[in-house]
């Protein structure tokens, strides 16, 4: 019989992700199979299993620590946020289309079975569940319907570890507060406290600690370092985002950051590099002259179309395009296109129809029907700064809404601009390394990116372990009771 925990969280950003990540890892590594579940994440970074399904990128990582196959069992809804007021609606790993957010909090409790049953699937091959909670407990206005934070706890009878962020400050409050603000039968779910990303000398807390189980009556089980990590990100709560100053003496790749940027993991095997610097930029001020562009993926692409545009960045980017590869990945290969229509409002933006930058020959014509599919094959780039990569193999997924009327799924203009509809594209086959070779100012050792990953994982454990409880956390271990 499966045990189940649950990792929830005092805020947004609070580290949940990654202590779920890192508890899976430990377990694994004890010789348990152990599996991650989010009942509903929100998040534009999503993955397409083998099935074509798509699901949480953050879930996909934490399988990964736990050395199982991605599931979309694992994260049974998805929610990507497509304009400031709504979302389209992902569950079983299937679009059912966008709704507003006062439309879904009515509706989501019909989803329930789904999450039961995609909660049973895994718990039939699973030793240990780690649940992920979104957001916080507390947040008292989204308590009814709750099916994600201690309404999920209780569908399945959790236990619960309460997680607060004390590099944003006042942790104590944080947890505090948190827990007062919940039911009686919710606080007596939660089986210990943790402070995450603390910096400096754990034993200036103790008095702090004291005096909190004391108010509580629940004890600190651990207090987590902060941790300077590169593994895939949730969401746009990502750190990655600060970085917008080109380096001296390193390759500068400038990733344009549009409002609704999205899997912008895509990104990753560059950021482990040693001497590469990704910026996200989204002003003509903070471009200044890079060694490469990127146009990442979009959840609205007419719309981030229409902010480049009006922000002066189509125009550097054109400009550039000249002397510098530019690369599109997705909405950014749309972007690069001649036009991108959207008659039957596919994106809900107001506009229907907009000129694209006209770096490539192509048209976009969005649709409702939804390409998620893994594709692999062989990069087939014509003349250009990027010619030597030809027939690289590689391996991805295919995440959108729109047909470009293009039979290849990358694809250049013979110069410097190239596209790609496939995510995940410069993960594999050393396309990532030979692009840093082809752009480097001065040698640079690369790494592989999936042994690179490999061992951050096994920082994030290892760290984890040696700052946390282990024998409560295995003694708060609880079976699976899924409620009727």
């Amino acid at each position: 019989m499966a045990k189940v925990i649950m990792v929830q969280g005092t805020m947004s950003g609070a580290g949940k992700s990654l202590l779920v990540a890192g508890l899976c890892r430990i377990f694994r590594q004890d010789g348990y199979r152990a599996v991650p579940f989010k009942s509903q994440n929100m998040a534009l970074n999503s993955y397409i299993t083998e099935e074509g399904l798509e699901m949480g990128r953050a879930q996909v990582m934490q399988a990964e620590c736990a050395g199982v196959k991605p599931s979309v069992y694992m994260n049974p809804i998805l929610l990507k946020p497509s304009s400031d007021v709504g979302s389209q609606v992902i569950v079983n790993g299937k679009a059912l289309g966008n709704m507003k957010a006062r439309d879904y909090f009515a509706y989501k409790k019909t989803l329930i079975p789904d999450i039961l049953n995609a909660f049973r699937k895994l718990s039939e091959d699973a030793d240990v569940i780690v649940i992920e909670g979104a957001g916080s407990p507390a947040e008292i206005n989204l308590r009814e319907n709750d099916i994600v934070n201690m309404g999920m706890a209780e569908l399945v009878d959790s236990p619960v570890l309460l997680v607060g962020d004390i590099d944003r400050g006042g942790v104590f409050a944080q947890l505090y507060g948190t827990v007062e603000l919940l039911e009686a039968s919710e606080k007596a779910r939660i089986t210990g406290l943790i402070i995450n990303k603390f910096r400096g000398d754990k034993s200036l807390l103790d008095s702090g600690i004291d005096f909190i189980t004391n108010k509580l009556g629940i004890e600190t089980v651990g207090v987590i370092p902060y941790m300077n990590i590169k593994v895939d990100d949730e969401d746009s709560l990502t750190s990655r985002f600060d970085n917008k100053r080109a380096l001296d003496g390193v390759i500068d790749i400038a990733v344009i950051r549009y409002p609704r940027i999205s899997n912008f993991t895509d990104l990753g095997a560059f950021e482990m590099q040693e001497g590469v610097t990704v910026r996200y930029v989204d002003s003509v001020y903070e471009l200044g002259d890079p060694d490469m562009i990127i146009l990442p993926g979009s959840k609205n692409t007419i719309e981030d179309l229409k902010y480049i545009r009006e922000s002066g960045l189509e125009r550097e980017i054109i400009r550039l395009s000249k002397t510098k590869p530019v690369f599109g990945i997705c909405g950014g290969l749309q972007m690069l296109g001649n036009s991108i229509s959207d008659e039957d409002k596919v994106e809900s933006g107001l506009l229907t129809q907009i000129r694209g930058m006209g770096l490539l020959d192509i048209d976009t014509k969005m649709s409702s029907v939804k390409t998620t599919v893994q594709r692999n094959g062989s990069i087939s780039f014509p003349k250009g700064v990027f010619e030597s990569i030809k027939d690289k193999k590689y391996k991805g997924y295919e995440i959108h809404m729109g047909q470009s009327g293009i039979k290849d799924v990358v694809i250049s203009n013979g110069a410097n601009v190239y596209a790609s509809y496939v995510h995940g594209i410069f993960d594999e086959g050393g396309i990532a390394a030979d692009i840093l070779k082809i752009l480097g100012k001065k040698s640079i050792s690369l790494l592989s990116y999936s042994e690179f990953k490999e061992s951050q994982y096994d920082i994030l454990a290892d760290t984890i372990r040696a700052n946390i409880d282990m024998d409560t956390i295995y003694g708060s271990l609880k079976e699976v009771k899924i409620k009727d």
